[in-house]
């Protein structure tokens, strides 16, 4: 119970209630503005790897690497040439990491299931993508913390994941319908993420957030 009563993000305790629905109740942090769900509806890591195997993604979809273009194509406006990267939670398909390739920059890979070799985060990255993933993170603190120290100075984190609007929006969203996603991140949780590092933010569009490091 007492874990439910803190937020994973900013470790801030007693969170208040912000919706619930048939599947499962949200929770949404005072401080950072983080809605989360409780671990009790968590799923195993053996239902959770079921679910994303069940995903069609695939290298040569020209539909998935549009959207994934989204975040390609405004990073690589800002690295420069050969720059080293990271695709993090890449998935069985790492689409991003290939378009990042055709560009010429070197981009290693990780998955907690389908490229689990630690051994490319203890290297140092001119940027860090990940793309669709912090909405699955059970710890997401401890876990972009991570990410930032694998930075150089002048690094680039980038993120895609939806985000929160309001409580009304968010009653009817699609996004929180999906039992992989615990964490829900808002304009404001960036805010105030970035500003806790010093880091530069740019939001881009609907669902791309850059934060580049001092």
């Amino acid at each position: 119970m007492m874990a439910e009563m803190q937020c994973p993000l900013c470790a801030a305790r007693e969170p208040a209630p912000f919706c619930s629905d048939r599947r499962r109740s949200y929770l949404r942090c005072g401080i950072c503005s983080l809605v989360f769900v409780p671990p009790r509806f968590h799923l195993s890591r053996e239902a959770e790897r079921a679910e994303y195997d069940l995903h069609q993604n695939r290298l040569e979809d020209t539909g998935y690497r549009r959207f994934l273009s989204r975040l390609a194509q405004p990073l690589a406006r800002r690295l420069a040439p050969g720059a080293r990267g990271l695709d993090f939670g890449c998935g069985p398909a790492p689409a991003l990491a290939s378009l990042l390739r055709d560009r010429g920059f070197d981009v290693s890979v990780y998955d907690s299931f389908y490229a689990p070799d630690e051994s490319v985060l203890q290297g140092d990255f001119d940027f860090v993508c990940a793309t669709e993933v912090v909405e699955h993170l059970h710890a997401p603190g401890a876990v972009l913390d991570t990410l930032w120290g694998l930075l150089r100075p002048g690094g680039h984190l980038g993120v895609m994941t939806k985000l929160v609007i309001d409580r009304e929006a968010f009653s009817r969203w699609h996004y929180k319908n999906d039992p992989t996603h615990v964490c829900f991140f808002s304009e404001a949780t960036w805010c105030w993420w970035a500003s806790r590092r010093g880091a530069e933010l740019e939001i881009i569009g609907a669902d791309v957030m850059l934060l580049t490091k001092p």
